[in-house]
């Protein structure tokens, strides 16, 4: 479900606003096939046949350019950056160079959280 969810939030403006819609509903808003169905006044299998091309389009979407993919391995990356500065032994540095260091950690962590 976090894989859809984040293949949602890259491509979703990508789908048919139905797709999206119903997608959204199912993984974001946890709804079932008959709850989305009723919102919207279709058959469960019009959901079911919505979900699976949406989901579809999304991996193939993913496939071709890989937007999450980068995003993981770009966070993956820098929670890496941040563990080897927090093990930088700070006592022997001046007074601007330990400001320089935790200013690029509070960058980094900054950058972790959007």
């Amino acid at each position: 479900m976090y894989k859809i969810s984040m293949l949602l939030d890259f491509y979703g403006q990508m789908l048919t606003k139905r797709q999206y819609e119903i997608l959204d509903l199912h993984y974001n808003g946890d709804y079932s096939l008959g709850e989305i169905a009723q919102e919207l006044d279709i058959s469960r299998q019009g959901v079911y046949d919505n979900i699976k091309r949406g989901k579809a389009a999304l991996f193939d979407m993913e496939n071709k350019l890989g937007l999450v993919s980068r995003f993981n391995r770009q966070k993956e990356r820098t929670s890496e950056i941040i563990k080897l500065l927090e093990a930088i032994d700070v006592s022997a540095l001046g007074a601007q160079n330990r400001k320089s260091i935790e200013k690029v950690r509070l960058e980094l962590r900054s950058i972790m959280e959007d």
